[in-house]
């Protein structure tokens, strides 16, 4: 099969961790038999500082004709006065709207081997943490009606927190059908005392779940699920709530495992077509660029999202998957993740270890495939 991908490799680390996606992405062509074609198209702060606009036109169309899109990193201090529209970050905003996606999709695990990085207590951490962040990014405050202006009081601005049925029902859709595949538990998170909205949400999602019996539904209040994803985060399975909720619970959760670089991040259409990034979008550390030490496991297990998600291909995500646990677990760590006793490797390096640890996996497995032929 071939697969056309636009690339934006992003600003600061983007370039150096799209590019060990990219190496990775190819050996798994190689591997089973694909063709991944990158069409690498200007965006982010390179394209502001090129042509003004965070997304020309031109790219725009270019990631509008491809299978999906894969952006590294965006953003940083150099830009941090523009105004919004000159930001990097608003070319991903002009993706979302092209592309119509409507809800972002975030696994948190805790990997085997680093468990200790977690900043919760070993009784809590050796339960597990499995979780898959359902968002929004349709509605909420961050898209809606904003005004500013001056009034009695002096100053004033509000952002409209608007929801409708369909958004909702996209959202929820999304997570019932991820937990049917998984443990059966979505957690709705709402703030519906108080909140019109999160009432509406609340009562859609409830709709929602009546097609799916076998799927139990858990209603919990933002704030209170602010303190339970800590407390007894082994609990939760799939979470589903709004944007702005889920901006803020997502990298919570996150930051729990220890080894927020090493997330990925989906966007999904109702037709497949995604948007692909790592958890940490915006790297908050500028003087490792350029200097071979970021953490690209973050990107290349975005990548694996997009081969499940907009392609199909269960079974070349899980090898990718594999692969990184497999590197993990003999001890290789990009400085974000080395504690003693780790083997430190640069970026280039352990990209070219989980595209090797790909190969082993797919040999052992031919092997293992042709004894029990024989």
């Amino acid at each position: 099969m071939e697969y056309k991908i636009a690339l934006i490799k992003g600003d600061g680390i983007g370039p150096e961790i799209t590019k060990e996606a990219v190496k990775v992405l190819n050996t798994i062509g190689d591997i089973y038999g694909h063709k991944f074609e990158f069409n690498e198209v200007i965006g982010a702060g390179e394209a502001v500082d090129k042509c003004g606009d965070p997304l020309p036109e031109e790219s725009l169309q270019a990631c509008l004709e491809s299978d999906s899109v894969m952006i590294g990193n965006l953003g940083g201090k150099k830009w941090d006065k523009n105004p919004l529209e000159k930001k990097p970050v608003k070319a991903i905003f002009k993706i979302r709207e092209a592309l119509n996606v409507s809800t972002n999709i975030r696994p948190i695990t805790l990997r085997k081997g680093l468990e200790e990085l977690s900043p919760l207590k070993s009784r809590i951490i050796e339960k597990g943490m499995d979780v898959i962040v359902v968002r929004d990014i349709a509605g909420g405050m961050l898209c809606a009606q904003k005004e500013s202006g001056v009034g009695m009081f002096g100053r004033e601005a509000s952002d409209l927190e608007y929801y409708n049925e369909e958004i909702i029902r996209k959202s929820a859709l999304r997570a019932l059908n991820l937990a049917k595949e998984r443990r059966q538990i979505v957690s709705s998170i709402d703030k519906s005392n108080v909140l019109a909205s999160s009432m509406l949400w609340k009562e859609i999602v409830n709709e929602t779940s009546k097609h799916y019996p076998d799927i139990k539904i858990k209603h919990h209040l933002v704030d209170n699920a602010a303190m339970e994803v800590i407390l007894e985060p082994y609990k939760f399975d799939v979470i589903v709530t709004s944007n702005m909720f889920g901006d803020i619970l997502a990298d919570e959760l996150s930051q729990i495992t220890g080894t927020a670089s090493m997330l990925p991040s989906a966007e999904v259409d109702c037709n497949g077509k995604g948007l692909y990034t790592p958890n940490q979008l915006h790297h908050p550390d500028e003087s490792i660029i350029g200097l071979d030490r970021a953490n690209p496991i973050g990107m290349i297990t975005s990548a694996a999202l997009m081969l499940r998600y907009s392609f199909g291909l269960v079974e070349e995500a899980e090898a990718i998957e594999n692969a990184v646990d497999s590197v993990i677990e003999c001890g290789y760590a990009t400085e974000d993740i080395y504690t003693e006793g780790k083997i430190l490797v640069g970026t280039e390096a352990m990209g070219n270890l989980i595209a090797k640890y790909l190969n082993k996996l797919s040999n052992d497995s031919y092997k293992l495939y042709n004894k029990k032929v024989i």
